[in-house]
């Protein structure tokens, strides 16, 4: 099993997550909290109450797990074509899978990333959603201290099922959505690429960006539930399971509570994808 598509996969994860947090940041509040007017409503507040450093909180742990992560997101994906296609990375250029094996592998990838993802990304859910400003002498320290307090809190308070919080939805999120994701690069990189050569930087960067905003038009109303259940308790209540969580959104919100975040969603998921591609490729062709 080759493992430069893992590595790679880590490698261009990190520089995407570095790029894109503060917009997740911004994203998650919006979607799990109702005290803000909009996107530049929740940028100015954050700013002002947490300074810079806020967009950035929950931001540590992503990174160190993105090893796991995006290696299970790329390195799956790659080798699950290479179990349906018999084809390396370098030969598919010449020999282009189906889309319909693209959208296969590219759902085993999400899935399989989904299942790793789950505790990091409610932990990093939570640090996010800490809306406390800068600590000053004297005041309450916050629920959380960093993501190693907030685990274990979790897991005192929760128990081990409790850091899987969401995990349902993210998998549903996750598993269709990377499958598309995968099929428009796909896609995309074919339409401007001569048959055998390998795409251009610039087509690269222009299918990863458009890849992620289609990625994420179709995951935003599930993101949006995967971020309340894993808030549940917290600063949103308790709900029953995934669809319940959708009945009790819907019905106090309107059907338009589906869709919050996506704006900033797709603002965020064109520069990171892009990066993400253009970085994932060009060290898959130097490693040859």
């Amino acid at each position: 099993m080759p493992v430069e598509e893992f590595v790679a996969g880590w490698i261009s994860g990190a520089l995407g997550l570095v790029l894109g947090h503060p917009f997740d940041t911004v994203k998650v509040r919006l979607q799990t909290q109702t005290t803000y007017r909009g996107i530049f409503d929740c940028m100015v507040k954050t700013y002002r109450h947490e300074s810079l450093l806020g967009f950035f909180k929950g931001m540590s742990f992503p990174i160190a797990s993105i090893a796991v992560v995006n290696s299970v997101l790329f390195g799956v994906y790659s080798n699950a074509l290479l179990v349906l296609t018999a084809t390396s990375h370098q030969e598919r250029r010449a020999q282009p899978p189906s889309y319909t094996h693209v959208f296969i592998a590219g759902c085993t990838g999400g899935f399989l990333q989904a299942y790793c993802l789950a505790p990091f990304d409610l932990i990093k859910v939570r640090l996010q959603n800490q809306t406390e400003p800068r600590a000053k002498p004297g005041s309450p320290p916050p629920q959380y201290r960093g993501p190693v307090h907030c685990a274990a809190s979790i897991f005192q308070a929760e128990g081990p099922r409790g850091l899987f919080r969401g995990a349902w939805a993210l998998t549903l999120r996750d598993t269709p959505t990377l499958g598309i994701y995968f099929v428009t690069y796909e896609w995309l990189c074919r339409q401007f690429t001569l048959d055998g050569q390998t795409p251009s930087s610039g087509t690269v960067l222009v299918a990863g960006g458009f890849a992620g905003i289609t990625s994420w038009v179709a995951a935003t109303p599930l993101d949006v539930i995967k971020s309340r259940m894993q808030m549940a308790g917290l600063k949103q209540r308790a709900y029953g399971g995934l669809l319940d969580c959708m009945v009790s959104s819907a019905r106090q919100e309107g059907l338009g509570v589906f869709f919050r975040g996506l704006t900033i969603n797709s603002a965020r998921a064109f520069p990171v994808n892009a990066v993400t591609f253009l970085s994932y490729e060009h060290l898959l062709l130097s490693w040859g």
